[in-house]
């Protein structure tokens, strides 16, 4: 039996059908360890020599080395830092997210809406819209939003009022964001939103503007710029009890719609460029000369010093001619703009006399003038070249000329008696702004109540001036009624109101081809509510409509459309 096995495995019977004739049996079991004269050292020997098992325990302990680090690695993960990478992974799941505070609304004084906010499908937060009401521009401003970086994450979480009220009570129409948890799955869909703390809104802020006289002063001075080649102009009304601004404006302006514009940067850069500044409010920013609206404060001034009375008259040929210290041949003539005969200071109020204001400010030949440092100091006592306090961002200060100024700004040139001349009479380096001027009247106009002028909170400070009488106040707002009725400002000289006004044309320029033009003044006379100045700036000098013209039309349109301003209180 023993044979027919082998003979059946050497047949190929169990190895499928391989046939090797030439293999002895014995060969099959032949290895080293019976092999005759097997050499070891040879190369058949190297072949077949056994595997050590020194690397087989090597490999061994490797594996088991990598599975203890492996071991070591899972008892850190899941006992030691397991808390905390649960942590991690709820707060992968769970997402915090702002929740935006509305801006407060802003209104006027009609509670009819300025600005306010819209809903914004491409972001959390809404825009801010504004009336495409024209005029309100420079008072309402705007606003940057809240800014995200590339990851969408909110290093800017609040509005930023850019300039107006925006800015100015920014803190009060801003509100406080508050928070929310949001669940998403592994998808990153919501499942759901729990608010942690609800926002607070901002609070609204309710303006002293009237939008229709806004409106309507606004419109006036465009046109007439336009019409006229004016560079631009502003205009301001306010109340002389208690500062309440009910219209300032200026032209030319932006649109505040356009700022807040996600895709306006064209718009934006042409107004950048536009040599007309339509960012620049030109009635708190804007310094300009005034010219012989200076004058009522030099009046005020010249009476009580005692350098005139009511009743001394001064000649005006038409020029006063002032000899040269060192020449007497060499003479210099200061000009009138026309002789108007023998003026008191009513008189000279009404038709506007330089030479009268020459003699009372700078003295001459008998006439002892003011001098150039009460001329400045009366016309600081109505906070003339200083702040106003008004809330709005970016009021200028003024300039009132004097001996150091000059020295400073012309290389220690003296001061002549011409340089008070000019100063009296509201040239040279006089520089004022609309919104000093407003308040100075208003002052003048209630015997020396200076108020801070405001448009959205009252700041309740009134400055009493109790150097100048009651009698001299009198005397010098006849004398602006005057000039209404017969003098430089009949224009305003209308039934449905009685007015008190001064005009002022200011000479620009070493060519002075160009001219700013000027009208202040109250109403009504008896009792007095609301104090206004206009100005047109840089016209034709040979242009005869100006300033004035605009406070007309807006007088003749009040009784119909705001006829509350025209009765006394």
């Amino acid at each position: 039996m023993k044979n027919n096995l082998w003979k059946r495995i050497l047949q190929g019977r169990f190895f499928h059908s391989y046939n090797y004739d030439d293999i002895d049996p014995d060969e099959i079991f032949l290895d080293s360890s019976n092999l005759p004269e097997f050499d070891v050292y040879q190369f058949e020997g190297r072949l077949v020599k056994p595997i050590s098992k020194t690397p087989l325990y090597l490999l061994g302990g490797f594996f088991i080395l990598i599975l203890l680090v492996f071991l070591l690695r899972i008892g850190i993960l899941q006992i030691r830092d397991g808390a905390m990478y649960a942590q991690q992974s709820e707060n992968n799941r769970l997402a915090y997210a702002l929740l935006f505070a509305g801006r407060g609304i802003i209104f006027d004084k009609d509670q009819q809406p300025l600005a306010w906010n819209i809903p914004n499908e491409k972001a959390d937060f809404a825009l801010r819209a504004y009336t495409a009401t024209s005029g309100l521009a420079h008072i309402l401003g705007y606003t940057k939003y809240p800014q995200a970086d590339s990851s969408g994450i909110y290093y800017s979480t609040e509005y930023q009022g850019d300039t107006g009220v925006e800015k100015i009570y920014n803190s009060i129409l801003n509100g406080v964001p508050g928070l929310k948890i949001v669940e998403r799955n592994a998808l990153m869909e919501i499942q759901s939103q729990n608010i942690l703390e609800p926002p607070q809104g901002g609070k609204d802020l309710s303006l002293t503007i009237d939008t229709k006289i806004q409106t309507k002063l606004f419109e006036l001075i465009k046109e007439l710029a336009l019409e006229k080649e004016f560079s631009g102009g502003a205009g301001i009304i306010m109340d002389v009890n208690n500062g309440a601004i009910s219209a300032l404006t200026s032209y030319p302006e932006y649109s505040s719609n356009v700022m807040v514009g996600e895709e306006n940067n064209k718009i934006i850069k042409e107004y950048r460029a536009n040599e007309q500044k339509p960012f620049f409010n030109r009635a708190i920013s804007g310094r300009y000369t005034p010219g012989s609206i200076i004058k009522p404060f030099v009046a005020l001034g010249a009476l009580t010093e005692g350098v005139v009375t009511p009743e001394k008259k001064i000649l005006s040929t038409g020029s006063i001619t002032i000899p040269n210290k060192w020449n007497p041949e060499l003479k210099t003539v200061f000009k009138d703009w026309k002789a108007h005969g023998w003026v008191d200071i009513k008189d000279a109020l009404a038709v506007s006399s330089n030479v009268y204001f020459y003699e009372v400010g700078g003295g001459f030949e008998e006439q002892k003038g003011i001098g150039i440092k009460n001329i400045e100091k009366y016309a600081r006592m109505f906070g003339i070249a200083e702040l106003s306090g008004i809330d709005l961002p970016n009021e200028e200060q003024g300039v009132i000329p004097n001996p150091q100024w000059k020295a400073k700004n012309f290389d220690n040139e003296p001061w002549r008696i011409g340089d008070t001349y000019h100063t009296a009479i509201g040239q040279y380096g006089f520089g004022v702004t609309l919104i000093q001027m407003v308040r100075a009247v208003g002052g003048l106009a209630t015997d020396g109540a200076l108020v801070t002028p405001y448009i959205g909170t009252q700041k309740n400070i009134i400055k009493q001036i109790t150097e100048i009488s009651k009698q001299h106040f009198q005397i010098v707002k006849e004398g602006m009624r005057q000039a209404v009725t017969d003098g430089t400002a009949r224009g305003l000289n209308v039934q449905q109101v009685k007015v008190a006004a001064k005009t002022g044309t200011a000479e620009l320029g070493t060519t002075k081809k160009k001219v700013n033009s000027w009208v202040i003044g109250f109403f009504p006379y008896e009792q007095p509510k609301y104090a206004f100045v206009v100005m047109m700036e840089g016209g034709p000098r040979d242009n005869t409509i100006g300033a004035l013209y605009i406070m007309r039309q807006l007088l003749d349109w009040m009784p119909t459309h705001a006829p509350e301003y025209l009765k006394p209180d």
